[in-house]
């Protein structure tokens, strides 16, 4: 059973898909104006996690998530500038140019963290047409008004506004967010489209078409859409009025998906989300991340410290997606040393004696064990993606199996539950662990004759030589056992 901890009702809710054996998610994804810091891909790691798990559960996930390329200001408001135009004059490049390089930037980061690719990756100026017809849309039916700077949502006339969030609606008509804004009817009314203001060219504008402008507009008037607009476009075309799961950041929460929330369902009449996941922050050092305090770690900082992108998967995957998380370069080398531990674990299957008869594998109690360990997976998983346990679970196993004579493995339970593992944690534990070659077996081979020739002389050499390798020889009762130095 999967469950899930849900925002629209505020509690953790068995997860019931809307069509058997199939998902519609919508991931809130990039505004591609930089480079992602590690608390951007904690979000995605996460998600990844949950497509991950919905498929061991046998459905077919199609998910969209979204390229914002235009539109997304840099307050939550719908004051200043847009991000990708303040990232192309601080580059001295066009928008589409900076958005064209950080989009590709992001994508090689999500094939470096071993991420599955969603369904479809839409930009939002790939959708402006489909954003012009659902502003059209909430205009017939009024929930529309037109002020100086643009075309703004009226969220008096959506009674429920204020229950997603738990917002007080009466606190912001008194805070300082209305002065910068006197025309807004109130102070939670949001841009639809936004015009570009008089005496400037935009690298990324439209015509606003005229049906969608007040009948006292008579000027051609050149705009852009709004954040909370693309995202709601974007999924009721690509997914239908309602969907299984839409997920996003915390902070996601009283603004954009709430907006969301409020022009889909106006324009369709029906619930837009019938699952709302959530992640909180990942602080650095204790510290919220800010570009004036530079401590925004991106992948490519970690790389140059030594740091495999899994590396950073691992250390985010130690914390729980809703509880609020704290990076430091310690963590991530104690992450590293996890997943080395793990990993050599998993290179035991290639050190494996196959001397056990089959007819008594299927009862042995290490085959039983493996099994149970691989469902005990699953179901962490499946209790509201609760990755801690996840890892304890393959910690608890690799313990066990370490201290048992290689003779005494089962190769094909250790096998399955590698899989799984692969499957669900993304970790690449297979991949990441080949055998070593021929020639090193032979010298491993060469080793312990020398050992047992007690020319201890011979044998220090070629494990020095098997280290100058990469490869560690471990001297056990059981016999000798190679594993990875890094």
């Amino acid at each position: 059973m999967l469950q899930f901890h849900n925002q629209l009702t505020k509690k953790v809710d068995q997860f019931t898909p809307l069509k058997e054996g199939e998902i519609t998610l919508y991931t809130c994804g990039p505004t591609v104006y930089s480079t992602p810091t590690v608390g951007n891909w904690a979000s995605y790691v996460h998600w990844d996690t949950l497509v991950r798990t919905l498929r061991t559960h046998k459905y077919d996930v199609k998910r969209v998530m979204n390229i914002t390329d235009v539109g997304h200001l840099v307050s939550d408001g719908d004051e200043g500038e847009d991000k990708l135009e303040k990232g192309a004059r601080r580059e001295g490049k066009t928008a589409w140019e900076v958005a064209e390089y950080y989009m590709q930037d992001f994508l090689n980061g999500m094939d470096a963290l071993n991420l599955i690719p969603p369904t479809h990756t839409p930009r939002a100026t790939e959708f402006i047409e489909e954003q012009l017809n659902l502003i059209r849309i909430l205009k017939e039916k009024g929930y529309t008004y037109q002020i100086s700077d643009g075309i703004y949502y009226d969220t008096a006339k959506f009674p429920t506004y204020d229950t997603f969030a738990g917002l007080d609606l009466d606190a912001q008509k008194a805070g300082a967010r209305v002065e910068f804004n006197p025309e807004k009817r109130s102070a939670s009314d949001f841009a639809l489209w936004k015009f570009t203001p008089a005496g400037q060219v935009r690298d990324m504008e439209w015509e606003t078409p005229a049906d969608l402008l007040e009948q006292t507009s008579t000027a051609t008037a050149m705009g852009f859409p709004g954040w909370h607009l693309e995202c709601s476009a974007m999924a009721l075309n690509l997914l239908g009025d309602t969907i299984d799961i839409h997920t996003g950041g915390i902070d996601h929460i009283p603004v954009h998906h709430t907006n969301e929330i409020a022009q889909s369902e106006a324009a369709t009449g029906q619930r837009f989300a019938n699952y709302w996941l959530h992640t909180n922050h990942l602080k650095v050092n204790g510290t919220k991340i800010s570009k004036s305090l530079g401590n925004g770690y991106t992948l490519q900082d970690l790389e140059k410290l030594g740091f495999d992108p899994l590396d950073l998967r691992m250390a985010i995957l130690q914390g729980h997606y809703r509880s609020e998380g704290n990076f430091t370069i310690e963590g991530l080398e104690a992450a590293h040393n996890r997943r080395l531990n793990w990993r050599n674990s998993a290179a035991l299957r290639h050190q494996m004696h196959d001397t056990i008869e089959k007819n008594s594998v299927e009862n042995s109690k290490l085959t039983v064990r493996f099994e149970a360990a691989r469902r005990e997976l699953v179901e962490a998983l499946a209790n509201d993606l609760n990755t801690p346990e996840a890892l304890a679970v393959v910690d608890a196993l690799f313990k066990e199996i370490v201290t048992l004579p290689l003779e005494e493995l089962y190769d094909a339970g250790f096998l399955q539950f590698l899989e799984t593992a692969d499957e669900l944690l993304g970790l690449e534990l297979l991949s990441s662990t080949p055998d070593i070659s021929d020639e090193q077996k032979m010298r491993l081979v060469q080793r312990l004759r020398a050992r047992e020739e007690k020319d201890f002389a011979t044998s220090d050499e070629i494990r020095d030589e098997l280290l100058s390798d990469g490869i560690a020889v471990r001297d056990t009762p059981s016999g000798t056992v190679w594993e990875y130095v890094a």
